[in-house]
């Protein structure tokens, strides 16, 4: 069995309350980092754990850490994104629902390492559920006094305060969050400045993912040197992953880095397998952001290697053959599902969720979905797989924030791979409307690259 250092106990009745939690161990990082390390000692022990973003960019928490400003007299502040609005991700909100208070243990664990005194949690506005339970789990945790004045007795602050979002996915980008946070439209701002010298209210802060707070609290309890031992190369620990589409089991895993992803998808111990007997046609390994692969190519490297799930093997290949880890929404396609209708609803969602601040964003996506929704329908032609490709490349490096990216990556890689469907869409406008392309060759065996 895998190790779980998120969700170990998350089968415990009452594991969501501050008693049950503190029985099951909880809240020892809290007092071991303010009563036996400074700040810089928890920094170090981050570092040391390899622990990389699980938001999706996937950028060394420790490192990101390491850049806050500390200028004199000015306030430091600590941004939980519990905006968790990318499609096929859901692994957030199953954390702060079941486990509320190992968010708020590594939230304090966090704020005193960056010498935060004040601390905000933003969670997507239609997560109200979530937003009660994380508010009630902070009460809890303030009339323990584990939040609030002279923490412990050790003379740290904190105040942590629950924020709603309001519903929009460009407020997972970080700096339109910050704008939300602050009152405004969440617009991104042009960087830099960077947040870690200029964000709330202009001054130092960092923003991280709910899973990235939460993972400091057994890198403190066993130490960053533990952590690292956990998975392989520079994808070091466990990672939740939100597993979703034509799955046998679909929920939420916390798996060892380093899994392979057949053993994933098809273990009895994870996704059991594709449902009704079906065979696999493709796999979005990190939300819908992220490349979309055939089967073979998301089994196997293109020379030929077992895909694994960490950050390197997914992204072997580069966007050509691989993919990214993302956020860990992964979603399962099987043979009778059609790509053209389902990268025709990611490009509406993109299309819906652009903030318009950039043109090639606004007017981009806008013009893709058009082209797919012909295409879908059975009024496209041959020429538009051709303009759907120029689209996508003009809109892809050229927006302030990644969402522009994001809408083009998508396309790129179904056309890439899956470019055979999208031309039967087109020259068989009738038969298209009744039944699906299917199968075909995705899953036949790759001949390894010499």
């Amino acid at each position: 069995m895998a190790r779980k250092l998120l969700l170990n106990h998350i089968d415990v009745p009452g594991i969501n309350t501050f008693d049950v939690y503190r029985q099951m161990g909880g809240y020892r990082a809290v007092e071991k980092a303010l009563k036996t390390m400074s700040p810089d000692d928890v920094v170090e022990e981050v570092k040391k754990s390899g622990l990389r973003g699980r938001g999706g960019a996937g950028f060394p928490t420790g490192m990101k850490w390491g850049f806050l400003a500390k200028p004199d007299g000015v306030p430091r502040y600590l941004v939980c994104n519990g905006d968790e609005s990318e499609p096929g991700t859901f692994k957030d909100r199953f954390l702060m629902t079941k486990i509320p208070h190992a968010l708020v243990e590594g939230m304090i664990v966090s704020s005193y390492a960056l010498g935060a005194n004040t601390s905000y949690i933003y969670i997507r506005g239609e997560m109200m559920p979530q937003i009660r339970i994380v508010e009630q789990a902070i009460a809890e945790a303030k009339a323990a006094g584990f939040l609030g004045k002279n923490i412990l007795g050790t003379g740290y602050d904190l105040e942590i305060y629950v924020q709603p979002g309001g519903g929009a996915y460009i407020c997972g980008e970080e700096t339109a969050l910050l704008e939300s946070l602050e009152g405004k439209r969440g617009n991104p701002r042009i960087k830099p400045p960077f947040p870690a010298v200029a964000g709330l209210y202009g001054c130092p802060t960092v923003v991280n993912n709910v899973e990235s707070i939460a993972a400091t609290v057994p890198i403190i309890n066993d130490g960053g040197e533990e952590y690292a031992k956990i998975g392989i190369e520079r994808s070091t620990g466990t990672k939740l992953i939100s597993a979703s589409g034509n799955l046998v089991r679909p929920g939420v895993y916390e798996i060892e880095l380093g899994l392979p992803v057949e053993e994933f998808i098809y273990s009895d111990e994870y996704c059991g397998g594709i449902a009704n007997g079906k065979r696999l046609k493709a796999v979005v390994a990190g939300g819908s952001s992220v490349p979309i692969l055939p089967t073979n190519l998301a089994l196997k490297t293109a020379n030929g290697n077992a895909r694994l799930m960490t950050y390197e093997s997914l992204a072997d290949g580069g966007f050509v053959t691989g993919t990214a880890m993302g956020s860990g929404g992964f979603i399962a396609f099987d043979e009778d599902q059609c790509i053209v209708r389902n990268t025709l609803n990611f490009t509406r969602f993109y299309h819906h969720e652009s903030c318009g601040q950039c043109s090639p964003c606004r007017e981009g996506t806008g013009w893709m979905e058009k082209v797919l929704h012909k295409i879908e329908y059975g009024h496209g032609d041959i020429a538009d797989i051709d303009l759907l490709w120029d689209i996508q490349r003009k809109i892809d490096g050229n927006t302030i924030c990644p969402l522009g990216d994001a809408s083009a990556w998508p396309v790129a890689s179904a056309i890439r791979h899956f470019r055979d469907e999208f031309e039967w869409h087109i020259l068989n406008p009738g038969e298209s409307q009744v039944r699906n392309f299917g199968l075909a060759h995705y899953a036949d065996p790759l001949t390894p690259v010499a």
